[in-house]
Formats: C-alpha cells, sequence, structure tokens
C-alpha cells in the first residue's frame, strides 16, 4: 500500500516497502522543501512526477550508479574531448542548466521538471548542495547536468545537449572532477543507453543502500570550484 507524507513529517517508509510496479515507487505527497529534499536522498529516493500528478518519491530496484574508476570514454568521444571544441565550467548558471533540462524533449510531450522542482533546486544551489556542470560552444551554452553532492556521492538529477556529445564531455569532467575528490559513486537514478555508454551499470539497491551508510557522512564534499572552467584540470584519458 502507497505511504502518504504528511508535511509536518520527513520521514520515510523503509526502501524494501517499494513497489515493484510501477518499479520503485515508494511514497507521494509531502512537499519539495530543502529539508524534505536532503532526508529524501539520504533515505535512498527522489522525487519524479508530472505536471497534474501527486510528488512521487522513487527508489528503483536495481539502481543505475557508476564509479568513477569504471568511467567509459569511447575513441570518438576522446576524440572530441581532444578537439577542445567545448568549454566545460562548474557552477556558473545553475539556472539555465536547470531550464536547458526542463525543456522539450524529442521522446516525450511533457517535462518532469515543473516550476516547483526548479525552485527546490535553485534552493539546494543557494545552500551550497545542489551544483551544475555547463559545456559551451564559444559563448553558447550548448549542454550540461546537475546533480547533488553530498558525503561523498554525487546524486546526478539531469542532463541536457543542444550539439552533438556536449551532455556527454560534461559528464566525463563532471566524473574526472569528482574522481579527484575521492568521491566513490555517482547516482544515475535509472537505467538510459547513454549513461551505460558511459560505464554506468545497475546494483542491487541494497548495495545502494549501504553506500549510503558508509559514505554519506564524509565531510568537505559541498567545496566545489564555484564559477571556474574545468579547462585546465580536464585532461581526456588516455
Amino acid at each position: 500500500m502507497l505511504t502518504w507524507l504528511q508535511r509536518d513529517d520527513l520521514a520515510f517508509p523503509p526502501l524494501d516497502r517499494a513497489m515493484r510496479e510501477p518499479n520503485g515507487l515508494l511514497a507521494a505527497g509531502g512537499d519539495l522543501s530543502a529539508e524534505r529534499l536532503q532526508a529524501a536522498y539520504r533515505h535512498g529516493c527522489f522525487p519524479w512526477y508530472q505536471e497534474g500528478q501527486p510528488l512521487l518519491w522513487w527508489s528503483p530496484d536495481p539502481r543505475m550508479v557508476l564509479f568513477p574508476e569504471e568511467l567509459h570514454v569511447s575513441r570518438s568521444l576522446r576524440k572530441r574531448i581532444r578537439q577542445q571544441a567545448y568549454r566545460v565550467t562548474f557552477d556558473t548558471c545553475f539556472d539555465r542548466v536547470v531550464q536547458g533540462c526542463a525543456g522539450p524533449r524529442d521522446y516525450t510531450d511533457g517535462t518532469w521538471i515543473t516550476s516547483a522542482m526548479q525552485q527546490a533546486y535553485l534552493d539546494l544551489h543557494g545552500l551550497g548542495i545542489a551544483h551544475s556542470v555547463e559545456v559551451w560552444q564559444e559563448d553558447e551554452l550548448v549542454g550540461g547536468l546537475y546533480g547533488l553532492a553530498m558525503g561523498r556521492l554525487f546524486f546526478g538529477e539531469s542532463m541536457f545537449s543542444r550539439a552533438n556529445d556536449a551532455s556527454k564531455v560534461g559528464f566525463v569532467a563532471l566524473v574526472e572532477h569528482l574522481r579527484d575528490r575521492a568521491f566513490v559513486l555517482v547516482d544515475c537514478q535509472m537505467h538510459t543507453e547513454h549513461l551505460a555508454s558511459l560505464g554506468a551499470r545497475p546494483i542491487p539497491r541494497e548495495a545502494f543502500a549501504q553506500a549510503l551508510r558508509e559514505h554519506l557522512g564524509a565531510a568537505d564534499s559541498t567545496i566545489w570550484f564555484e564559477g571556474m572552467t574545468a579547462s585546465d584540470r580536464f585532461a581526456a584519458p588516455g
């Protein structure tokens, strides 16, 4: 039976109570306050719903993740990185990245990144928890992604691309950045071929929960290269 959350209670039901069909639906209701969102990610779930639906919380099994040391960069992507056609920055225009991720997609008519969702993550960015990666072609923003850094884990939320491989270039730069800072896992939430091509793979939900227990308490993960370019630090893997 689906659990309905109360606005004055930040507790989520145990992950093993998530539904099998649809896979991972754990709870409904509550709100998108910064406190609840942080509690959700620490618990192992995330919000995902369409405009007009109630607020839904998910914890799929298996969970799609990427271990930084397993990052896969194809020969063609490595070549594009070496061409330096794109410039990558961190946290220079978080709001524009979120808007880009909320834009129309070829495969769907709607977006799950509602105006309320956008504001919620802008609030988390203001707290130094949510971060963005921007990919530029000259002065044009052509791709990017955003997510949350907590402990030694990065919780990816969404990405967009307006030029060939732009989001992949941004993702590789992010993972290189996280690996340098001893992050142990990037949460990709659900399977996509796009992420699988970069080395992401599914793990059991319990293994993901164990990673939360082990690595959320690590310090200093919110120190970021705010407003700086990745170009001086980001070298294409050999």
